[in-house]
C-alpha cells in the first residue's frame, strides 16, 4: 500500500467519524428520546454501504470501507449503549437493541452486497 492510499484512508476515517457525530446528533434531535436510535441507524446504514462498496467497488474497499465506513460505524458505542440500557433497567430495550441491530445490520450488508454485485 502506498503512503498516499494510507493517508487517504486516514482522512476518510476522520470524515466518517465527523459524519457519524452529525448523523447521531440529528437523529437525537428528531427523536427526542434517550434510546440510541442514531447509533442504530449509523451501524445499519454503514453495513449496507460496506456491502455496496465490497460488492461494487472492491478496489476502493480500503479507503471507503476501512477508512470512511470504519470511522462512520461504531460497534463500541453500540455495546456501551446496550449495557447502559440494561443497567438502567431497560432489559427488554437492551436486548431488542442489540439483537435488532445485529439482524438489521446483517440484512443491510446482504442487501448492499447483492446490489453492489448487480451494479
Amino acid at each position: 500500500m502506498s503512503p498516499l492510499v494510507f493517508l487517504l484512508a486516514a482522512a476518510c476515517g476522520g470524515l466518517g467519524a465527523a459524519t457519524r457525530y452529525l448523523v447521531d446528533l440529528g437523529i437525537a434531535r428528531l427523536t427526542g428520546t434517550r434510546f440510541p436510535w442514531g447509533v442504530m441507524v449509523i451501524n445499519i446504514t454503514g453495513s449496507f454501504a460496506l456491502g455496496l462498496v465490497i460488492g461494487g467497488l472492491p478496489g476502493a474497499a480500503f479507503v471507503l470501507g476501512t477508512g470512511f465506513l470504519g470511522g462512520y460505524t461504531t460497534f463500541s458505542t453500540a455495546m456501551i449503549d446496550t449495557v447502559a440500557l440494561w443497567r438502567d433497567g431497560e432489559r427488554r430495550a437492551s436486548a431488542l437493541y442489540a439483537g435488532g441491530m445485529l439482524l438489521a445490520g446483517l440484512a443491510a450488508a446482504t442487501l448492499g452486497l447483492a446490489l453492489g454485485h448487480a451494479l
